[in-house]
């Protein structure tokens, strides 16, 4: 143990620290909002609307920090923002407590397929180009929320850009932590921070006894098993392989499997694999050594037992933010992760056309099933890439 925390000074950086921060704000602010709007459908108090936060940041930390350890890679964790969508439909109808059956559920069926290997040999069948497609049209979304931020805050996203190209110059390893505190700083002087009254006081998980129904099954597990796995554990596992982090899938599935049922009866949605806010602990803003990133995944939950333990005060502090600050934060840090997963896709040409076909899917937010745009585009690309291979496989025998 002495060991481990000797490692752990001497790797720990800024950089890898602030990347692991950013991907907690961003989860906070981004697909935190989903949440509120599921509990104002489901019509819970706020007690319950904390002990749900608790939840999920609680069990995305233990998971996120203990992998991150034991694999030495930044293996960031969060909850099923696509399982919080669902929610938002299926609430008042679903009551909470068959809610909470079906993420138990979730995690029992997810853990076996987890720990059978079936997910490894999947990953297996997808070529590189078409998962860097995926990560591109997933990412895409948070550049362009960069400039369309700009249109109810010009000056501050502007201002933010420029401070980003300047200090990428000059201090590369920095120029997001100049980027917050510029963004944070002319929010505040140009009166544009939310008035959020604060009460800072530690959040206490309330018990939730779960009701197993074919409801329950049928319209909350069922869907939520799919879009897990697709929406999540997929491109998550994609980004770990694309940034050059060999690491089996059962063991990630099984933990975050396993933290999934134990915060499940206190509100807390399915702990997935987090793909976008993942590709900010992957990259070199980072850490210039891809050894050494596996602190920002330590990092990262670290910064989610804090706001599980205030969940609250924490979730308060956040919202101070306005989202237009938080969606240009976003766009920038996220820029190095767009560049290198287009340059990727694009790279082999005999299977470019499906890498595109799999970025324009991903990225134009289609949704057919109930299944996200992420599950077709990745479908779609495969077959695009299967019949693209046998047509040039065939080429040459017709030619002859």
């Amino acid at each position: 143990m002495a060991g481990l925390f000797r490692q752990l000074q001497q790797d720990w950086s800024i950089s890898a620290t602030l990347a692991g921060f950013l991907a907690v704000l961003i989860s906070y602010a981004g697909p935190l909002i989903i949440f509120f709007q599921a509990a104002q459908q489901a019509q819970v108090a706020p007690d319950m609307m904390i002990s749900w936060i608790w939840g999920i940041s609680i069990g995305a930390a233990f998971a996120g920090i203990g992998l991150s350890i034991y694999f030495k890679v930044p293996v960031v964790t969060a909850w099923s923002a696509p399982g919080t969508a669902l929610l938002v439909t299926l609430f008042p109808a679903l009551s909470v407590h068959e809610a909470v059956a079906a993420y138990m559920i979730s995690a029992v069926v997810i853990f076996f397929i987890g720990i059978t290997g079936y997910f490894d040999k999947l990953l297996k069948y997808i070529p590189q180009a078409i998962a860097a497609g995926m990560m591109a049209g997933i990412l895409f979304q948070f550049g362009l929320g960069l400039f369309t931020a700009s249109n109810h805050m010009p000056w501050i996203v502007l201002s933010m850009l420029m401070v980003f190209l300047i200090t990428k110059r000059l201090a590369p390893r920095y120029s997001m932590l100049w980027v917050l505190v510029s963004g944070v700083l002319l929010s505040f002087l140009l009166g544009h921070m939310n008035a959020t009254p604060l009460s800072f006081q530690l959040a206490t998980p309330q018990w939730i006894t779960p009701d197993f129904t074919w409801n329950a099954v049928f319209n909350l597990a069922v869907p939520l098993i799919l879009v897990s796995l697709t929406g999540q554990f997929l491109p998550g596992m994609s980004i770990l392989k694309l940034s050059g982090y060999d690491v089996p899938a059962k063991p990630i599935i099984a933990t975050t499997s396993i933290a999934s049922l134990a915060v499940a009866c206190v509100g807390g949605i399915t702990i997935v694999l987090a793909s976008i806010t993942a590709a900010l602990c992957m990259s070199k803003d980072a850490h210039d050594m891809a050894d050494k990133r596996y602190i920002a995944g330590i990092a990262n939950g670290i910064f989610y037992i804090l706001g599980g333990l205030f969940a609250g005060s924490i979730v308060m502090l956040f919202t101070m933010l306005p989202k237009e600050l938080v969606a240009a934060l976003a766009g920038l840090a996220l820029l190095g992760a767009i560049g290198s997963n287009i340059t990727l896709a694009m790279q082999n040409e005999s299977q470019r056309d499906a890498a595109l076909i799999t970025f324009l899917a991903t990225a134009s937010g289609m949704h057919f099933l109930g299944l996200s745009s992420v599950f077709w585009g990745i479908c779609i690309g495969l077959i695009a890439h299967f019949i693209l291979t046998k047509r040039e496989s065939i080429a040459p025998s017709c030619k002859a």
